[in-house]
This record gives C-alpha cells, structure tokens and sequence, in this order.
C-alpha cells in the first residue's frame, strides 16, 4: 500500500497590469463575443420596442354661476372626491369596450389576448391627475385637472384623450343631475310622509279637543273666570230673591192691617188704638223683615253654626215673640162684637179703598210670586251649569297628560315638516340650477395635444444599458476563465509557484497548418457573427422607419 501524499495549496501571486493585459489578450473573444450579442440585442429590442406617444390635455373647474349662500347644492362631494368617482364609472368595463371598439385600439393584441388583459392594458396607459389649483393669466386662480392617454399611434391618442375629456363633462353632468333629482325625490317622500303624518296628529288633536271641549288644561283661566261670573250671578239672584221675599212679607202685612182697619171701623178710639197698634206691629215686622235679610246673606257666606248666623236667629226669634204678643193682646181687648146693624156711608167708602188696597196688594203678591218663581228657576240653573264648570275644572288635570303628548307630537311633526318644506324647495331649486348647467360644471381648458415625440422607449438608453451589460457579462465570463485556469502561463508564474531559477525559455511549438486552420474558423465565425448581429439590427431599424412612415 503506497503512502498519499499531502495535496498542498499556493496562494495565487498578485496580479500586476502586464497580467491584466495579458489576460484581455487571452480571453478577448469571450468579452467581446456578450458585449456585441447584447449590443445587438438591445438594439433589435429598442428599435423594435413600437413608440408610445402621451396625449395631454386640461379641465377645468368652473365655480357655479349663483352663489351657494343664495341656493346650496345638492350635491356636497368635493369636486376631488367626485373626479374620482366619475374615473371609476369612465374606466369601467362597458365605458373602455365602447372606447377600443369606436376607435379601434390594439387590433393585434386582441386577436392574441383577451378583452379583459387589453382593458386592464388601456387602464394603465390612462392617467387622470388631481385637482390643482392653477394661475392662469387673465382668469386668476382656477382649479384644474389633466387627462392623458398613452398609445403607440399619436392620432389616435389624441382622439381618445378628447373622448375622455367629453365623457369627463358630460359624466359630470349626468351625474350631478341624477344626484340632484334623487336629492329631490328623497326630500319629497320624506315630506309627503311628514305631512301624512302632521295630518294625522292634527285629525287626532281635533278629534280630542272636541271631546273634551271645555276641559282642556289651556281652558283652565277661562273657566275660572266664568265660574266666578257665575257665582257672582248666583250671588245677585239670591239678594233679588231675598228682596223680593221681603217685600212680599211687607205686603201680607200691610194685607193684614188693611183687614183689621177694616174690622175697627165701628168707633173712632178703637180706630185710633189699632192705628196706633198697628203701626208699632209694621215697625216690628219692617225690623223682622231686615234681620231676615241679613241672615240670609249670612248664610250664603257661612254654615248654620256660625256665631253670626245664631245671634240674628236669636233675634229675629224673640222680636217673632213680641210680635206674637201684641196680636194675643190685641185680640184679648177686642170688645165683643156688635149686633150688626145698617152701616154709615162714610164706612162704606172706608171698605171699598181697604178692598182695593188690599186687591192692590195681591195682585202686586201675585207678581211677586211670579217673580220669585222666575228667579229660582235661574238659580237652579246658574247652579247646574256651576256644577258643570266645576267637574270641567276638576278634570282639568287628568286631560292634561294626553293633551300635552298629543301637542308635543303634532309641534315636533310640524316642526319636521317645515324643515322639510323649506329643504325640498331648496332641493328642487338647486335641481332646476342643475338643470340649465348653472351649477358647478366642467369645460375644457387645453385641448388633447398632438404629440411630436415619442415619450417612450428612450432607445439610445436602451442601447447603452444593453452594451454595458454585455461587457459586464463578458468581463464575468473572462474572470471565471481565468480563476479557473491553474496553469502557469509566463515566466512570473513559474517564479513565483516552483521557487526555482529559470535558466531560459522554450516557446510552444505548433502545427502551422492547424494554427491557420484555427485562426481561419475562429476569423470565419467572427465574421458570420457580425454580419448576423449588423443584418439583425440594420433590419429593426429599417423596419423601425418604414412602419413610422
């Protein structure tokens, strides 16, 4: 069994610039061979890459032409927030179909792709800027937007870009009107349903007021006025009765005197004793008669316990026993009764007037009664319609709970539909603004420019950035070599790897038929390979021109 030997490493030498040269000289193909492969790649890619024009034009925001402290809009979008509303209805599916199909965009690619991939493509190449406030010389201060529309044929993107702009306007239009009729329409449900509503709670507050006429808690001061006008009428019925029971005592006693006149007419002295008798007993009943009004006002005032009350009954109790007395005495004293006998015409003439006072008196009674009678009547009814306006006031309270309930409902229902009476008459003007396209609108403000230059591919860019791969990709290539290759290639090599003198050199000795040989394939290939790489690139240029014109 043989020993292995140990495999050692030696650090590489440090490279100096005659090595650096030597290694270009040596690797040159493999440099040169992916820096031109790029070159010609980047330029068939960059002349063939299609052109891609950018049509831009301008919109502006005109303000509405009456202000909105005279007539608020329905529509309280910023304009920012509505452009991009308005972007999402134009890039929709239906809007961008309608836009490929009327100007007959990307023809090639849809015999290729789907609609879906060719409208996500047109999205991209749309760009809608945001609202900005610009100076414009002669307009002052204006809010704008831009619309652009990439495309490979600057006629056509210019004609797509001015669609755009008009679909812009008259989206914005549409959409404003639609928002301020659906505004409207809203407001007017609102209201007809408000006023249904007020209808019905006014139908109920009636319905209750007339039911319960007199009771409601905003009759309360009413009441109580007439309650205590009635009272007072009740108050001036009782006195007129009372006065009127006076006097018709007056008059049954007067009756009475004229009667016992009447009776003493026989003798002058008992003519002239009752005269005196029965002026005392008028006095007595003219006194009688004024304590009996007293207490009855008394009592209209007061209960029967009342001090006041017992002291006038006490009274009038004993002048009734006076009186009383002086009838006993009068009749005690009268003499017996003469036999009758032919009376005197002076007697006769003196019954008649008594008989006619006396027929005097009782009509007068009569009418009286008739009166009393009439005044009662009254009192009864002053005090059942008191009675009335009392319950009337003693329901009061129990009504009010409902009544106010049904007043707060019907003063917030009515509250309710005034606010929305004066909004929807806001609404349907701000509607007619939009109507006649005096609110705020758009309009153009530059026009879809016609592109000169091409905006994109940047070949030149194209080109340098390919060949600078390339090189890139060739230097990698050629160092890979290199750091591959462990073999001593001059004189510096061997000194440095084997430590030993070098006593000379021997060059490297080959077939001279199969070094041409090599040079002629290597110069051959080289030679193919640049006219492939210039007949590839002079072709994309060519056709480059030839598809512009």
């Amino acid at each position: 069994m043989q020993p292995t030997q140990a495999v050692t490493s030696t650090p590489r030498r440090p490279l100096d610039v005659e090595d650096y040269i030597d290694i270009v000289r040596r690797h040159k193909g493999w440099m040169a061979g992916p820096a031109f492969a790029a070159l010609v790649i980047s330029v068939v890619v960059a002349f063939f890459w299609p052109d891609s024009y950018v049509s831009m034009g301008a919109i502006r925001v005109v303000p509405p032409q009456v202000p909105e402290r005279y007539v608020p809009s329905n529509v309280n979008m910023e304009m920012s927030q509505h452009i991009n509303s308005m972007a999402q209805a134009i890039l929709s599916r239906t809007m961008l179909t309608n836009i490929i199909q009327t100007h007959g965009l990307y023809r090639r690619e849809l015999s290729r792709r789907p609609m879906e991939d060719i409208i996500e493509m047109i999205r991209r190449r749309i760009r809608i800027g945001s609202v900005l406030e610009i100076q414009a010389r002669g307009r002052g201060a204006m809010s704008a937007f831009t619309i652009s529309f990439e495309y490979e044929n600057r006629y056509l993107a210019q004609r797509v870009t001015s669609d755009l702009m008009s679909r812009f306007i008259t989206e914005n239009l549409r959409s404003r009107a639609n928002q301020s009729r659906e505004t409207t329409q809203f407001l007017k449900e609102q209201w007809e349903a408000a006023k249904k509503r007020l209808e019905e709670l006014e139908s109920k507050r009636t319905q209750f007021r007339l039911q319960n006429a007199g009771r409601l808690p905003d009759e309360l001061q009413a009441n109580l006025q007439t309650l205590r006008s009635l009272e007072m009428q009740l108050a001036s019925i009782n006195e007129a009765i009372s006065r009127i029971g006076q006097e018709k005592l007056l008059m049954e006693s007067q009756i009475r005197i004229f009667q016992d006149q009447m009776a003493s007419l026989g003798s002058a002295s008992e003519q002239l004793g009752a005269n005196v008798k029965n002026e005392r007993l008028i006095q007595m009943e003219r006194e009688i008669l004024g304590l009996q009004t007293g207490l009855s006002g008394l009592r209209e005032r007061y209960r029967d316990n009342h001090p006041d009350v017992k002291r006038l009954e006490s009274q009038i109790g004993v002048l009734k026993k006076i009186r009383d007395d002086l009838l006993k005495q009068d009749e005690q004293k009268k003499p017996e009764t003469p036999a009758p006998g032919k009376p005197s015409p002076a007697v006769l003439r003196g019954g008649r007037s008594f008989d006619a006072a006396i027929s005097r008196l009782q009509s007068q009674i009569q009418a009286k009664d008739m009166e009393l009678e009439e005044r009662q009547k009254e009192q009864a009814q002053l005090r059942n319609t008191i009675k009335g306006y009392n319950l009337r006031i003693q329901a009061s309270p129990v009504m009010e709970q409902e009544y106010t309930d049904l007043t707060r409902d019907f003063n917030l229902a009515k509250a309710r539909y005034d606010d929305l009476n004066l909004k929807m008459s806001q609404s349907e003007i701000a509607t007619d603004l939009e109507n006649r396209n005096q609110s705020e609108t758009l309009e153009v403000l530059d026009s879809a420019s016609l592109p000169e230059t091409p905006t994109k591919p940047n070949r030149w860019l194209i080109v340098g950035v390919g060949l600078g791969l390339g090189i890139m990709l060739g230097v990698v290539v050629a160092g890979a070599r290199e750091v591959k290759d462990a073999s001593l290639k001059n004189m510096k090599d061997a000194r440095a790897y084997t430590n030993l003198p070098v006593l000379g050199t021997v060059p490297l000795l080959e077939n001279d038929l199969v070094v041409r040989r090599k040079r002629r394939l290597a110069w051959l290939a080289w030679s193919a390979a640049c006219m492939l790489g210039i007949l590839a690139m002079t072709s994309s240029i060519y056709y480059y021109y030839a598809s512009k014109t």
